[in-house]
């Protein structure tokens, strides 16, 4: 009776012991979601799902974008919402690696809303919706971080095609703004500000840190790593990090390929002889 007594009082405080344990794993989970939310980094899986909200004022619009997106074997809807308000909290709440954003949204409009969520989730990638080509909206669009700038008229192919370009993290909305030359001298304008003047410029998000731009710039004039650590001031080591961001972002094999592509778009200048 007394072993029988023992075995029970050891089962129970093992099945405790493994309780506190679940309880712990669980509360550092909920602390490390909240940790990654904040600091933004990136939790998708590349295997799994395209995870993708729709916003737009009119569901008749979101129903038929739903049926298209829902015949693809690696897309999934997971939510909709119909004002900015209402899409901040869907898309805080669902983490979604696309959205689908209307501009036309009454306040908070398409662009206030993008800005909003690349602020909080900037892994996050928004294509926007425009009912006509206007400029002045694809300036603001890439202002605020869209990776992407579709009329509503698009081919359903097309949207999915740009849809798995976007969740792989290219930013389509380049060659739009750079085959605009007003567009593209604003949004140079900008650049160059924001070299000069820092912090006190006007905002502007581009897939390249004005870092990013500089080391480029560097490598453009024929420095290797080393060079380009010692001129900065910064270790190699945060060199090598800073291109294979570069690299990713624009989705080029190597840094011959990122130069090419930077000096296309105008972020940096030719070399010097």
């Amino acid at each position: 009776m007394k072993v029988k007594e023992e075995n029970v009082a050891r089962a129970t405080a093992e099945a405790t012991a493994e309780a506190k344990t679940d309880t712990t794993k669980a509360e550092e989970a909920t602390e490390e979601t909240a940790k990654e939310r904040r600091t933004g980094r990136d939790r998708r899986v590349p295997t799994e799902k395209t995870r993708i909200v729709i916003v737009d004022t009119h569901t008749l619009f979101r129903r038929g974008v739903r049926n298209i997106l829902d015949l693809e074997a690696d897309m999934t809807v997971v939510g909709e919402a119909g004002s900015g308000r209402e899409a901040i909290a869907v898309v805080e709440e669902l983490t979604p690696d696309v959205v689908l954003m209307d501009l036309a949204l009454p306040a908070p409009n398409g662009i206030e809303t993008t800005q909003r969520i690349k602020r909080e989730l900037p892994h996050t990638g928004v294509i926007v919706l425009a009912g006509g080509d206007d400029e002045d909206q694809l300036f603001d669009a890439i202002r605020a971080g869209a990776a992407a700038y579709v009329l509503k008229d698009i081919d359903p192919t097309d949207l999915v095609a740009i849809i798995r370009r976007v969740r792989a993290g290219e930013y389509l909305i380049n060659d739009k703004v750079f085959s605009r030359p007003a567009v593209a001298s604003r949004v140079l304008k900008e650049f160059r500000e924001l070299a000069v003047y820092g912090s006190d410029a006007q905002p502007i998000f581009a897939p390249l840190s004005p870092r990013e731009v500089e080391i480029l710039d560097n490598i453009a004039q024929g420095m290797t790593n080393k060079q380009v650590a010692y001129t900065l001031g910064i270790s190699e080591q945060t060199v090598k990090n800073h291109m294979s961001s570069i690299l990713r972002k624009l989705s080029v094999n190597d840094r011959t390929q990122a130069v090419v592509y930077a000096m296309r778009q105008g972020w940096i200048k030719l070399p010097e002889d």
